[in-house]
């Protein structure tokens, strides 16, 4: 029997990563799909090769690594070639996460999925939906901040997930990221002493 699940999800600038990292200090395994996303198309990677031979070496820039900028205005204007972004690297992606879960051992783990309620991919590995939220004002501000991007292309972003409010509708569990580290902290301490829980109680009877 695999491990027990969380599929950790909310929009860009939400604070997914910090609760991952908040998750982890308790002694959570957290496997983070961006994470395995970006070392998959590493130069010279399967994914990277796949890329470059289906889109062409004008997404390649010229220290050799993916233009990812570029990659990423071509599949927010083309939903053929988002489509074909996602089926190449979906695969291998979900590949490493099957292999890190069946790996765990840990009482849980913690799967970190932006697009988890919109592709459904991760739905067989997950028993709870954990979505970490905020205000969308916050999310532009965070993201702008943080990555470099302009606001146009975070709100373009945001436009391609889900609504906050169909977010919320359907989790499980939710972590409110406006007030502080404090706060969260004391959210995620109460989710882990609930997760230990459900792991125990999902755990096969020795």
């Amino acid at each position: 029997m695999m491990v027990f699940c969380i599929g950790l999800t909310g929009g860009i600038g939400c604070g997914k990563s910090t609760v991952a990292h908040l998750f982890a200090e308790l002694g959570a395994t957290i496997i983070d799909t961006d994470a395995i996303s970006h070392a998959l198309t590493q130069p010279s990677t399967a994914g990277f090769n796949a890329i470059i031979t289906h889109f062409g070496p004008n997404y390649q820039q010229s220290d050799g690594t993916l233009d990812r900028g570029k990659l990423r205005s071509l599949i927010f204007s083309d939903a053929t070639a988002k489509q074909a972004l996602e089926s190449i690297l979906h695969p291998l992606i979900y590949a490493e996460v099957l292999a890190a879960v069946q790996a765990c051992q840990v009482p849980y783990a913690v799967i970190v999925v932006p697009l988890l309620f919109e592709t459904e991919n991760y739905f067989p590995l997950v028993q709870r939906s954990l979505v970490v939220d905020c205000a969308e004002e916050s999310q532009v501000a965070r993201t702008t901040a943080r990555s470099g991007l302009s606001e146009t292309t975070v709100r373009t972003i945001m436009a391609h997930q889900l609504s906050r409010a169909a977010r919320l509708a359907r989790a499980d569990d939710v972590i409110s990221n406006e007030n502080g580290l404090d706060t969260l902290r004391s959210q995620v301490a109460a989710l882990h002493a609930q997760y230990l829980s459900l792991a125990r109680q999902a755990s096969p009877k020795s």
